[in-house]
């Protein structure tokens, strides 16, 4: 049998490593916050306006007093409109649905939506930096809402 560093057979080098690999799945580590999913579900044209509905799901324990999002509406490749659309109340373990128009805008002019960034996040803590990231996207349509 091979003997590794020191002498030491390189079997019994492996536990020392691997403990300090693994130090982060220790138990009492917090876990990382669930994703808010929000799916473009539906488009319909409202008079002059498009209005949209987003189906906004929260699947972990946290709850937002205060989330809103910064949208920027695309054409064919070029920016149409900007808007911030105010999701909340988000509750914990819920599913929702949030609608708003857009303004002066047809629904068939729409070819993208970008969540370009969450404005101002809120939980029973206060408020809460780069919710942009617990947010996942899509879309049940042709058009895409990405981030």
């Amino acid at each position: 049998m091979a003997n590794g560093i020191y002498g030491v057979p390189p079997a019994a080098q492996l536990g020392p490593l691997l403990s300090r690999l693994f130090c982060w799945a220790l138990p009492g580590r917090a876990e990382p916050p669930k994703s808010i999913s929000v799916e473009l579900n539906k488009l319909e044209q409202e008079g002059g306006s498009c209005r949209a509905y987003l189906v906004v799901a929260n699947p972990g324990t946290d709850a937002f007093s205060v989330f809103t999002l910064d949208l920027f509406i695309f054409d064919s490749g070029t920016i149409a409109q900007r808007l911030a659309i105010e999701l909340s109340p988000i509750r914990p373990a819920k599913t929702t649905v949030k609608v708003f128009d857009i303004p002066q805008t047809a629904c068939g002019g729409i070819g993208s939506i970008l969540v370009n960034d969450v404005i101002h996040c809120r939980d029973a803590s206060g408020d809460v930096a780069d919710c942009i990231n617990r947010i996942s996207t899509s879309s049940k349509l042709p058009v895409t809402l990405s981030k």
